[in-house]
Parts: structure tokens; sequence; C-alpha cells
């Protein structure tokens, strides 16, 4: 007994001596643990920034719910003559039309917008839209052309809520020009295919043609000119008169045409598009902004078309009490009011958005606007 009590302080001062060694040792094990967890770390991140950018792509690309080749991000307005057949033979037999013409109508104008619809159509390479204002779509099924015309209804919509809805750019994106028409349009002096050959030669992004000078005209640019310039193409791309002088640089003196007749390239049409505004439903304030939809050239990718003209008959349509309209809209009076607003608030919209937009560059900056008149 006396020996294994003489032992233990001998064992206890022998751990005292070794535990700070052990301790050490212990505290040395964990730092070298902890260096190669950081070390395995570092590599893990060095190889995932390594990855190549193809391998990333892949993996982004197995989110996408579709394969590419079989989405089709744009259609048409062509009807289909059949509910049968190969679908594969007459994709590749038909050729698709080259143009729209997208037109407002009632059904009191049906004489008119007949005479108008069939000069087009008999000129071949257009397809139609009717956008039916009154409601009334079966009064037309009558015409020769009327299967053949694609036809919306609304009743008591403008022509610019139509289009904003129905004529998105994926849409149209098939047809080389898009004509977005009012119905009280006289065609008699006016040939599309010619038309259509005059803008291309002529490169104009946005066009309209002239106004017979027995129609209602609200600007001198639009009139049919007295005396077309000699090497003018059958063009004109400014005016000359009592706001307008050689030196005017702005719309609506150069670069500029009027909302019932315009013509629109395809590209032209996607940024028209883009400008119009959901709720802002008579496009007022949109003609003086059309030529930043002309590449940067309104001073010549803009332009009135004197050798194809139009008389413009200037009636009023859903302001004039048919079709139930003049009870939603409270006459003619109270829709100039709105559209006259219509245009304050868009111009003001315009302001903010090119002040908050750091990445934009106004190309037409340094032009002094003309005085705006109604």
């Amino acid at each position: 007994m006396a020996s294994a009590s003489a032992s233990s302080p001998k064992r206890f001062s022998y751990l005292r001596s070794v535990a700070p060694a052990a301790a050490l040792i212990f505290l040395a094990l964990l730092l070298v643990a902890g260096a190669m967890a950081t070390l395995h770390r570092r590599d893990s991140l060095a190889n995932d920034q390594d990855t190549p950018r193809k391998i990333l792509r892949d993996c982004s690309n197995r989110r996408r719910p579709l394969p590419r080749g079989v989405v089709q991000d744009t259609t048409d307005l062509e009807m289909e003559l059949s509910l049968g057949g190969d679908p594969e033979h007459r994709r590749k037999q038909t050729a698709p039309r080259k143009s729209l013409l997208a037109v407002p109508v009632g059904i009191k104008n049906k004489a008119v917008v007949d005479k108008l619809v069939s000069k087009f159509l008999d000129a071949g390479g257009f397809a139609v839209m009717l956008f039916h204002y009154d409601g009334a779509v079966e009064q037309w099924a009558d015409l020769e052309w009327s299967g053949r015309a694609v036809h919306v209804a609304a009743r008591g919509q403008t022509k610019w809520w139509f289009a904003k809805r129905f004529l998105h750019p994926d849409v149209v994106a098939d047809y080389e020009y898009v004509f977005l028409w009012d119905e009280d349009i006289e065609v008699d002096a006016f040939d599309p295919a010619s038309y259509l050959a005059v803008v291309r030669r002529e490169g104009l992004e946005v066009s309209q043609p002239a106004l017979d000078r027995r129609s209602e005209i609200h600007h001198a640019i639009t009139a049919r000119a007295l005396l077309p310039a000699a090497d003018g193409g059958g063009v004109h791309r400014r005016a000359l008169d009592t706001r307008c002088h050689a030196g005017s640089a702005a719309p609506p003196c150069v670069g500029w045409v009027e909302m019932m007749v315009p013509v629109f390239s395809r590209a032209a049409w996607r940024c028209a598009w883009g400008m119009v505004q959901n709720d802002l439903i008579h496009g007022w304030g949109l003609d003086y902004r059309l030529g930043y939809c002309a590449r940067g050239e309104r001073a010549r990718s803009v332009g009135v078309v004197d050798s194809e003209y139009v008389l413009h008959r200037g009636v009023p349509m859903l302001s004039d009490g048919g079709a139930g309209a003049a009870a939603a809209s409270g006459g003619r009076a109270a829709v100039r009011w709105r559209s006259f607003k219509e245009m304050q608030l868009f111009d003001r919209r315009w302001e903010e958005a090119a002040a908050e937009d750091t990445s934009w560059t106004d190309p037409y900056a340094a032009q002094p606007p003309t005085a705006i008149s109604r």
C-alpha cells in the first residue's frame, strides 16, 4: 500500500509535465486542419472560376423550357384556306404577302372602305386587317374580299388602341410595310404598288401619301406639292409656311407625317409601336417623335409622297354619334380635349424618360423644336 501511495505523486507529476506539450500538439493539429480546409475551399473556387464558358452556357441552356429549334418568335395574319391538306406542302408553295393594310372601320363608311381595300388587294402583295369600332362585323360579309380580311371587333375603341393590342411587331414581322390608315380616305389617284416603289427607292422608313388639296389639311407638309421638285423623286421632306423656313430642322417642318395615313417600314413600326402608350388612345404627340424611328435620319428617311396622293374626307368617326360611341366619349369636343391632354401627358413622359435614361443620347438635341399647334 505504501509503495502504491508513493507512486501516485510521481504519476501526477508526469502528467503535469506532459500536458502542455500535448496541448500544443493538439492546437497545431487544429491549425493544420483549418489551413487544409481553407486551401481546399480556395481550390474549389478556383476550379469554379476556371470552368469554361461553354459549360456554363450549357448549364444555363438546361433551364430553358423548350429547345431553340421549336420556338417561333414571330407570326403573321395569313389565314388558312383549308382545315385539311398537307401543311408542309402549303408552307413551301405559298409565298407570304409583303405588306399589311390595317384600318379602323364603321359600317356607315362601308362604301369608301370597300374602294380602299379593293385597291390594295387588287394591287397584290397585301394582307388586310379591319378594326370594327362599332362591333358590326357580319354586315361586311357580302363584300367579295371580306373573307380574305382579318376582322377584329371592339366597340368604341380607336385606331391606336387596336394597333397597340393587335399589331405587335412580332405579329406583323413578316410584312415589309405597315399601312395604318383611317377609313375616310379616297384612293382614286393612289396606286399601292407604285407607292411602295417610290418608298423603297427613296429609302423612306416613315412616310405618307400626299393629301389632295381638297382634303382637310392640318399641316402644310402633308399637302401635295403644287410644283414637285425636279430632283425630288416624287417626294418632299420639308415644308415652308408661316412656321417653317428654310433653316427649320424639326417637326412639323421636317421629318414629319400625320397620323391619319402613316406608312411604316418593319423596323420603324417596331420602334413606333413601342412609343404607343397603352392608356393614350388617340396618338396625339406621336407624330412629333416618329423621326426617332427613322434610324437617326429623319430629314432624309421621313417623307411625303407627291406622286401617289389621296383625298382625306375629314369625317369624324367615334365622336359623331354613330355606333353608340358618342354616349361613351361625350361628343367630339370631349374627344378633342382628351386628345390634347394626351399629347401633354405624352410629352411629359418623354421628357422624364429622356432625363432619367443616362445611357440614351438624343440625336436631335441640337435642333431647336418648332412651336406645336393644333
